[in-house]
């Protein structure tokens, strides 16, 4: 679109009307771009999190590395961790990039999850006391993520969207990691086929959750609908729930396992699934950190921080002297 008035002679709603236009002509917005403040902090929000979340996600399965039962599933469990800690690295660098305008910094974000301000996702503070846990992590929420991340490819802030071009490709190898071992479990023992079926039924709520509430689609304030206005994201909560449902739902029943809701069913005259609604005030219970690993694996992440303060001084004395 042609620029016909400079932007240093525009009013705020003229840039802002032009950022729209922008955004419907499908224009990716670039990080030395004018964006209003409210799509920057919506960024830097979602960003962060998104970031975060990769980083504390890689905890729960961290911990079964010692105790994965064969050398090739070390390995593989092990490869998954190191491609999630670099996707956490990876977002945080976008994010930074939108902070320095603000004057913050990448250490900022880590002070904020720290202090509880920043959340991370609802998934990462439940507890994997079984191989089959972490089979479902690999599975089931890796396979949301696909389904929440592929929604947001071609989002209208291009170092997001080219950040997440890569992140989903390498998150659909950690979904076959996790389908190998929910399929060599499914075709084991029967004590393998009741552990797996516990982790299914121990994880059914925070999967539900995992999308977030339906009602936020309803108010005018939600950060769902800021970032469909700006162009982040083309579908609501529900609608990514429900896309999860169609795409799992018939897979989980194909291996033998019985949904942890009986009332489930596709909804014909609807075009939808019917399910029961989970606990949301347990939702914002975990989100606040009161999750039955949150303290715990916040602990870990701040101890891990602490302890390797020295590399990151190191590096930064590095760039400096470049």
């Amino acid at each position: 679109m042609a620029i016909t008035k400079s932007y240093d002679l525009m009013t705020e709603e003229e840039k802002h009307e032009q950022f729209l236009q922008r955004i419907a002509a499908g224009e990716k917005i670039e990080a030395d771009d004018w964006m209003p403040d409210e799509y920057r902090m919506t960024l830097i929000k979602l960003i962060s999190m998104h970031g975060i979340s990769e980083i504390m996600g890689a905890l729960p399965e961290k911990e079964w590395v010692p105790k994965a039962p064969s050398l090739r599933r070390k390995l593989g469990i092990m490869a998954k961790v190191q491609d999630e800690m670099g996707h956490g690295q990876l977002l945080l660098r976008v994010a930074e990039d939108l902070m320095k305008p603000l004057g913050k910094t990448r250490e900022e974000i880590m002070q904020d999850l720290f202090s509880g301000d920043l959340k991370f996702h609802n998934v990462f503070h439940m507890p994997a006391p079984t191989w089959a846990d972490a089979g479902i992590i690999g599975w089931l929420v890796d396979g949301a993520a696909i389904i929440s991340q592929t929604n947001m490819l071609d989002a209208s802030y291009g170092p997001y969207a080219r950040a997440l071009k890569r992140i989903c490709a390498e998150e659909v190898f950690h979904a076959q990691h996790g389908e190998a071992i929910i399929m060599a479990l499914a075709e084991g023992t029967s004590e393998q086929k009741a552990m797996l079926q516990e982790a299914l039924n121990g994880w059914w709520e925070a999967l539900l959750m995992f999308f977030g509430p339906a009602s936020a689609e309803t108010t005018g304030t939600s950060k769902q609908d800021v970032t469909m206005k700006y162009g982040i994201r083309t579908k609501n909560n529900e609608e990514l729930r429900q896309d999860f449902f169609t795409k799992y739902v018939p897979r989980i029943l194909s291996i033998g396992l019985k949904l942890p809701d009986e009332t489930m069913h596709y909804d014909e005259e609807a075009g939808k699934w019917s399910y029961k609604q989970p606990n949301w005030n347990n939702f914002k219970d975990i989100v606040r950190n009161n999750g039955p690993k949150s303290k715990e694996r916040l602990r870990l992440r701040e101890l891990s921080y602490t302890n390797n303060a020295w590399v990151r001084e190191a590096l930064s004395v590095k760039e400096e002297a470049i």
